[in-house]
Order: C-alpha cells, then sequence, then structure tokens
C-alpha cells in the first residue's frame, strides 16, 4: 500500500485525548470508527473488548458468560459495556442459540489504538492516505508532533482462496480469524522492514507495531504507477535494483511481489520501497523465482513506461552478485 504525504494542518481531526466529536458511521472507514470513538470509551470497554479477543480463541463469538469471566467485570457491567461497545460498532451480536459477541475490524482497531497510545506512539490521526484491497493507511502525529503513516492490515477484503494463494504463510483453517491472518501479516511486515532497515535497504523506517497495526516514518513522495514521465529514469531502477541486491545479499530477503505499486520516489528524487508482508528468505524454495518476478516487474515496467534500456537477465545477474554493476 503506497504512502503518501499529505498536509497536517487539519490534521488531527481526531486527537486521541480531546472529547467532545459526534459519531457518524455511515461511511465511514472502520478506523475511523475507532478513532472516534476512542474518545468515549471507558476503561472497562477496553477490558470488554480485549476479554471477547481473548475468548475468539475458542469461540467465535463468545458467550456474554465467558466475556464477563475473561475481563473480571460483574455480568451487569459487562452488559453494560458490551451494549456500549455494540452501539458505538466495535463488536458483532449473534442472538441465536445462545448471545455471542465478536470483534470486527473497528474493535480490533481500537484495541491497536489503545495500546499505541498508551506506549506514547500515536497521538493524534489526520485523513486518509490511502485505501487498498488489504491495508488502509492514516496520517497521524506523535506526541512529540512527528508526522507518521500507520498501516492498519485488512485481510480477508478477498476470498480466502485468493489470499492464501498469493500468501502462503497465512493459516491454513479456514475459520481463523482474519483479525489473526491481519495480525499475523503485519508482524511479518514488521519484521521484515527492520532486518531491511538495518542494512540501509530505502525503507520507511518500522516504528512499532500492535496486532495488526504498523505504526512506520512518514514518505514524502508518490508511487512510480503515478508517473506519466520521469525525468532520470534510468537512474532510479539502478537505484532500485541496488535496494533488491542489498535487500537479498545482506539480510537475505526477497520482496515477493515487487511492482510500480509499491515502489515510493520521494520529492528528494529517492526511492523507497514498501508492502513487504510477502517476503520470503533466500533459503525459501520459491526465492529464486519470485526474485525473478520481482526484477522482471521492475525492469519491464521501466522499459515499457519510460523507454528505459536495460537487460532483465543482465538486472537479475547484477542483483544476484554475478555483475558489478547494473
Amino acid at each position: 500500500m503506497p504512502v503518501f504525504a499529505t498536509d497536517l494542518e487539519q490534521p488531527a481531526v481526531y486527537r486521541l485525548k480531546r472529547e467532545g466529536l459526534a459519531l457518524h458511521l455511515a461511511g465511514m472507514s472502520s478506523a475511523e470508527v475507532a478513532v472516534q470513538t476512542f474518545k468515549k470509551m471507558e476503561e472497562g470497554d477496553f477490558k470488554t473488548l480485549a476479554a471477547i479477543e481473548s475468548s475468539m480463541k475458542t469461540f467465535e463469538f463468545a458467550p456474554v458468560e465467558e466475556i464477563a469471566r475473561a475481563s473480571s467485570l460483574f455480568p451487569d457491567r459487562t452488559e453494560h459495556h458490551l451494549r456500549r461497545l455494540h452501539k458505538f460498532g466495535l463488536v458483532v451480536r449473534r442472538a441465536e442459540v445462545y448471545v455471542g459477541y465478536s470483534l470486527n475490524y473497528a474493535g480490533y482497531d481500537a484495541l491497536a489504538i489503545n495500546a499505541l497510545a498508551k506506549a506514547g506512539v500515536l497521538d493524534a490521526f489526520g485523513k486518509s492516505l490511502g485505501v487498498g484491497k488489504e491495508a488502509d493507511v492514516y496520517n497521524a502525529l506523535t506526541p512529540q508532533g512527528g508526522r507518521v503513516a500507520v498501516k492498519f492490515l485488512r485481510l480477508g477484503r478477498t476470498s480466502f482462496r485468493q489470499t492464501r494463494r498469493k500468501r502462503g504463510y497465512l493459516a491454513e483453517d479456514r475459520k481463523a480469524s482474519w483479525l489473526y491472518q491481519s495480525s499475523l501479516a503485519a508482524e511479518r511486515e514488521f519484521d521484515a522492514l527492520k532486518r531491511v532497515y538495518e542494512v540501509g535497504v530505502r525503507v520507511p523506517e518500522p516504528l512499532k507495531r500492535n496486532r495488526h497495526v504498523i505504526v512506520m516514518s512518514m514518505i514524502d513522495g508518490f508511487k512510480l504507477a503515478d508517473f506519466i514521465r520521469l525525468r532520470g529514469a534510468k537512474g532510479v531502477l539502478i537505484e532500485i535494483l541496488r535496494n533488491i541486491k542489498r535487500a537479498y545479499s545482506k539480510p537475505g530477503i526477497v520482496h515477493g511481489d515487487l511492482s510500480e505499486y509499491n515502489v515510493v520516489l520521494e520529492t528528494t528524487g529517492h526511492i523507497l520501497i514498501i508492502d513487504w508482508p510477502q517476503y520470503v528468505e533466500k533459503t525459501h524454495p520459491s526465492a529464486d523465482k519470485l526474485l525473478e518476478r520481482d526484477v522482471e516487474n521492475i525492469v519491464g515496467y521501466f522499459v515499457r513506461k519510460f523507454r528505459v534500456r536495460m537487460d532483465i537477465k543482465e538486472a537479475l545477474a547484477y542483483v544476484k552478485g554475478a555483475h558489478r554493476t547494473a
């Protein structure tokens, strides 16, 4: 998911510690619902959400009695908080054989935002920077006034079969919660970002992760797919290949899903490679095939779009270390 810089002068329309914003659920994303309700929530609401999250390891819809036990709240207080959470749009209620509750993405967002706010990582949210098939990204501020991007992983917007085929690390069980699958994807992406960032690969700096949410440094730029013309295109391509090579040779990581949609050209003229949850280790049986596809995607795009002259086989040899220069 590309991250675009945005003006934070009206940002923090959703300041986490400020009271008084009206709640309008219609047409809002789950993250916007979570941010707006955050200011209205009580400690017991968060305890109840956490109890539902814990109970969902066993139940698709957690019984009220189980939620009360897991939250250590009296049954009447549990009922009170469940009514509030349902009204806020943070949980799903089912009353068939028994009355049960399950988290939706907005409730999961609220738990992650609460943890990141308590950790001193987030203080305010601005506007959406992008909505994709598997992630939403928002502009935000730290308590110190720093600008950051907050990525909410949203697996499950496509079918299980499509997502499973694309992401081989997902749990085999079709019933495994999409919340859990999204958390697993965020964990993988955060791990990859840390490893490649430490060796100097051009990626956003990973700052903090909680559940399915990643906080990273802001990006001032645009994805390659948005450029009609590109000055110095060959130099940009060489910088991309240099970074693919560095990730491959040092931490031994292959991006696995590289294209013009997850390379950002910053206003400084340098590139950033984003969206790493599908990475594989260099030792993975499919690593060579995926590396070749990454290089073909990028070089082929520059050849077609910007008329850059470069041989794909030679570019691949450079990335693998057989050639000293691209």
